[in-house]
């Protein structure tokens, strides 16, 4: 099972975790970021970045009331409208006015 992201990314979505990921793996939603499961290779970059600890590495990792966003993130990239790369500038902690 791939890194997920789970509750504390959402409206957050800091992109600490963008810049160290080796595979240009996670993908922004509307409200939080994403990690594809086909793209991730588990290499673990991402979860230390995270500065609001939301990324996790196995379902016995994720807390259980974040347990559903394992099957969001998964069912995020098989939606008709998929989460895209992210944007730069556009997350909330880097726009204070926002």
């Amino acid at each position: 099972m791939p890194y997920i992201i789970a509750e504390p990314c959402i409206n957050v979505k800091d992109r600490s975790c963008v810049d160290v990921c080796p595979v240009d793996c996670i993908y922004e939603g509307e409200d939080q970021l994403y990690i594809h499961p086909d793209e991730c290779i588990d290499c673990g970059a991402c979860e230390p970045e995270c500065p609001v600890t939301a990324i996790f590495s196995s379902e016995e990792d994720t807390p259980p009331q974040w347990k559903s966003f394992i099957a969001k993130n998964r069912d995020a990239f098989q939606s008709a409208s998929p989460p895209g790369k992210p944007q730069s500038g556009r997350g909330l902690n880097q726009n204070p006015g926002a």
